[in-house]
């Protein structure tokens, strides 16, 4: 069984794309190649801390999640090099759409004062960057047995040439752009 964002990508977005555009071929038309969800933890090397945060990670993904490890030392952050700071999962095919289908329809509508997601988080070849403040807004955490609020970044990677394309892409997916 397909994942219906999948299946209206296939049945809706290309045919509107190619058509919009004059592609001669479905191939150009731009697709979402991967998400990348991150959680940083803010407490160094605090294994309580990452461990419950790769715990919740692997619930709203659906998959175990990679531990981060820090590059290089910095002093002011209080940060030595090679000390595990947060955990990373990276989506792709099935699972990549039915994470971002349930980002739309039940995580985004629960953040408060929601007005659309920013348009001005595009890197300029069409990959687009969101940020989430608690991990409490998915429904799948129970807020009573979280221990601290965690934040987010879903990282959207297309193969679109452009913002422009990009945009279209997420725009067609259902992402609510602010107007």
């Amino acid at each position: 069984m397909t994942a219906r964002l999948k299946q209206q990508y296939l049945e809706k977005v290309v045919p509107t794309v190619k058509e919009k555009r004059g592609y001669k071929n479905h191939l150009q038309v731009a697709r979402l190649k991967k998400i990348v969800v991150n959680m940083c933890v803010g407490s160094h090397g605090d294994k309580d801390d990452l461990k419950t945060a790769a715990e919740e990670l692997a619930t709203i993904t659906g998959q175990r999640p990679v531990m981060t490890i820090s590059k290089k030392a910095i002093s002011n952050f209080k940060l030595r090099e090679d000390i595990p700071i947060g955990t990373m999962v990276t989506l792709r095919g099935e699972r990549m759409y039915e994470f971002l289908e349930r980002l739309i329809m039940a995580v985004l509508p629960r953040v408060r004062d929601f007005r659309g997601v920013p348009t001005r988080s595009f890197d300029g070849r069409g990959n687009y960057s969101l940020g989430l403040e608690e991990q409490t807004l998915f429904p799948e955490i129970n807020p009573d047995k979280v221990k601290r609020i965690q934040g987010m970044d879903i990282t959207f990677v297309t193969n679109a040439r452009n913002n422009e394309e990009g945009r279209e892409l997420l725009q067609l997916l259902g992402m609510p752009f602010a107007k």
